[in-house]
């Protein structure tokens, strides 16, 4: 039996378990992403309120055999939140459990429904002095099962880790119906294999996730941020190493920039202070958070002195006050949107070994060179061997006219990362627009045993289908 659509008679069949108000119109919202390169589907949309209503419609559709597509924030980059083609699907969207359940600020606990709001998550936690510093440019919408489904990652990698590290226990349904309760507060507990890290970063293609236990941290007791100038990405390598010698666990942040992005921020978004009256061609952000008793602005500037005297740094900004801070993380931040306006030709969203970043760099634009006139922004999160190597348009010309060239440009850059030996997708995961990538890059036993787990979680093919793997009808 193939899978079959979400007819008007299957939603009928849900409406016995879920309440009018849980079924949606169709939105214009749910079945679009970001960059405009699918357009979803749904025969029926519906928005949950608990975790035995998600369950119930899980159940529904394994019996009919009806695909879902697990909906958060919409947020996601790669399209693992809209199902362009095949039956249409259930689109179950978390936005309606959006609690925060508990709160345990001796523990340094937070339990949070799914569809909460990441930025949410952030003031409840603010709210105990705490902090929840998972960090991504879309926390005013992105909802914490998606950030979980994809492991995001973000700024703070560098010294909290990703969604993934930031996650205690998960509370799940299966695409049988059974719900997991997994919302341990244990921070050790070898009882067996780690279904949450299953869970986590699958794209609700094993299961939805409902709610979570987060880790929280205690607030910085003084935090400070600077952008220096260096000469090169290897200054800007042996800069990290010397802030940690100087600083430990306090950089909470080390962003690399390139004088494009801020070229892209004045040609779309001149309302944006430029921090440099001439842009220099490279750049980081640094961002620390302190100890009790240490002074963030003292470390910069003798962190910059140390640098300096390396031949590491030539020119620096130390934020004297919390609006420069906030106005140098605008330059950060406001750098996605900036070519989002431009519009790329292809994005990339890669990581490497640290060591091997500066021949990254070099070697990918020349390849990119050699393809064509293009303009190429990189940046990212130096700290973690994070980069987003994005390669636009020249000026004057629209993406459009590149349109045959993006998928020599992709491969270019794709396959210098795999010769590096590393990752295609740094932190957007995989969903839709990396499957061939994932086939092509991948080690071939890690993908037997991925589409192994795929048929033991869901046999039936229901979730997310499409997303991470090339979608595999499935017969009974």
């Amino acid at each position: 039996m193939t899978l079959t659509a979400a007819t008007p008679a299957f939603a009928e069949s849900l409406r016995p378990h879920l309440p009018a108000r849980a079924f949606r119109d169709p939105e214009p919202r749910y079945l679009e992403e970001p960059r405009g390169r699918w357009a979803g589907q749904a025969g029926v949309i519906v928005a949950p309120e608990t975790t035995a209503q998600v369950a119930a419609v899980i159940r529904a559709a394994a019996e009919a055999r009806v695909p879902v597509v697990p909906y958060g924030g919409g947020t996601g980059l790669v399209g693992g939140q809209v199902m362009p083609d095949g039956p249409a699907p259930v689109l179950l969207s978390l936005e309606r459990m959006a609690a925060i359940r508990a709160v345990y600020p001796r523990e340094n606990l937070l339990i949070a429904e799914a569809g909460a709001i990441l930025s949410d998550v952030h003031d409840a936690a603010t709210a105990e002095q705490r902090v929840f510093p998972l960090s991504i440019a879309s926390k005013g919408s992105a909802r914490i099962g998606g950030t979980l489904a994809t492991n995001a990652g973000g700024v703070n990698v560098l010294r909290y880790g990703n969604a993934r590290d930031l996650c205690l226990g998960i509370e799940a349904v299966l695409p049988d119906g059974r719900i997991w309760n997994g919302l341990s507060r244990l921070r050790k507990d070898n009882t067996g294999y780690d279904l949450r890290d299953l869970l986590i970063g699958s794209e609700g293609t094993l299961g939805v996730i409902t709610a979570a236990t987060l880790k929280l941290f205690a607030q910085p007791a003084a935090e400070g941020t600077a952008l220096m100038v260096v000469d090169s990405p290897a200054a800007a390598l042996d800069l990290l190493a010397l802030a940690r010698d100087h600083l430990g666990e306090g950089i909470s942040a080390f962003e690399l920039m390139h004088r494009t992005g801020l070229q892209f921020l004045a040609e779309t978004l001149p309302d944006i202070r430029q921090p440099f009256a001439t842009p220099p061609e490279w750049f980081v952000l640094i961002d620390l958070g302190l100890a009790r008793g240490l002074d963030p602005a003292e470390a910069l500037e003798r962190l910059f002195g140390a640098g300096l005297e390396a031949g590491l740094v030539s020119d620096g900004l130390i934020a004297q006050s919390q609006a420069q801070r906030t106005a140098f993380w605008e330059v950060r931040e406001q750098i996605p949107e900036a070519n989002r306006r431009i519009g790329s030709v292809s994005s990339h969203d890669i990581s490497v070994p640290l060591g091997a970043i500066p021949d990254f760099i070099a070697r990918a634009t020349a390849r990119i060179t050699g393809l064509g006139e293009f303009r190429v922004n990189c940046f990212g999160h130096l700290g973690d061997g994070n980069l987003h190597f994005n390669v636009f348009p020249a000026p004057g010309r629209s993406k459009a006219t590149y349109a045959g060239q993006r998928g020599a440009v992709q491969q270019a850059v794709h396959d210098l990362v795999h010769e590096l030996q590393g990752s295609i997708s740094a932190e957007h995961g995989i969903g839709r627009l990396k499957v061939s990538d994932l086939e092509r890059y991948g080690d071939p036993v890690k993908l037997e045993l991925m589409r192994s787990l795929k048929s033991l979680f869901d046999p039936a093919g229901i979730m997310n289908p499409g997303a991470v793997l090339r979608q595999i009808q499935a017969s009974f």
